[in-house]
């Protein structure tokens, strides 16, 4: 199932950067990347030119669409474009698949052995991934003599 979400994560970036990231509920980076991606694309686009085209309304539209972008941009924008949204995918397939695994070096107590995550000691399973936990005391087995 991580698999299957990491490559959900990277396949939403790419359409729309940030997306991946609101599906992994990293919502500061998911806002940090979809306002990086549209602040470049109304910086470098040709709006004017888009706008003249009229809205989409059929999927034929879409190709002159297309074709405005790629006489009206140089070879600059298309590459920051497509590398924000190449980042942005692969960010989200990292923290999808949980590297690097957030806050293991600033926990002080114990964590989760199926997550990661630091774990409330009073109970009994992981509030963050529900995963049962073994207390120490049904580990060790009475001796008998």
């Amino acid at each position: 199932m991580t698999w299957l979400r990491a490559l959900l994560a990277a396949g939403l970036s790419v359409i729309m950067p940030g997306a991946g990231h609101v599906l992994v509920r990293d919502w500061l980076r998911a806002a940090l990347f979809a306002g990086l991606f549209l602040s470049a694309s109304a910086l470098f686009l040709p709006i004017e030119q888009l706008a003249a085209a009229g809205p989409i309304t059929s999927v034929d539209e879409i190709t002159a669409y297309a074709d405005v972008m790629s006489e009206e941009t140089d070879s600059m924008t298309q590459f920051l474009l497509s590398f924000i949204a190449l980042f942005a995918a692969i960010d989200a397939t990292f923290r999808a698949l949980g590297y690097p695994p957030s806050g293991a070096d600033t926990t002080d107590g114990p964590t989760c052995p199926e997550c990661g995550k630091e774990i409330d000691e009073d109970l009994a399973f992981c509030h963050w991934c529900t995963t049962r936990l073994e207390s120490e005391a049904s580990d060790e087995e009475p001796a008998h003599s």
